[in-house]
């Protein structure tokens, strides 16, 4: 009888990242994307773009800007989250074609409901 049991939760086990995948792609097809959201919005991205241009500092910059929704709402942003902002800004920036063709080949191969 235990070994029943044990043959029923490994199979259980083994389907568990399955089903994940499952419903994390029924959730893209409609249009939801799972994660957190982000702490650097775009109004306080182009504020952070437009200073560094000044010649100030991310240390300079980063007691304005404050976190407009959310759990830490009204708090500053850590600077870990303004480069990782600055950093994905730099990528998309650097091709922006490169963004919409992967979200067009995606959007292709998914079947259609």
């Amino acid at each position: 009888m235990f070994a029943f049991f044990a043959a029923m939760a490994e199979t259980e086990r083994e389907n568990i990242p399955e089903a994940t995948l499952e419903g994390l792609n029924a959730a893209a097809r409609k249009g939801n994307q799972g994660g957190r959201p982000p702490v650097i919005t775009d109004d306080m991205l182009h504020t952070v773009l437009r200073r560094r241009r000044n010649g100030e500092s991310l240390k300079d910059i980063r007691p304005d800007l404050v976190i407009p929704t959310g759990k830490r709402r009204g708090r500053h942003p850590s600077l870990a989250s303004i480069y990782r902002a600055l950093t994905q800004h730099e990528k998309s920036q650097a091709a922006p074609d490169a963004v919409d063709q992967a979200h067009a080949d995606f959007a292709t191969l998914q079947p259609s409901d």
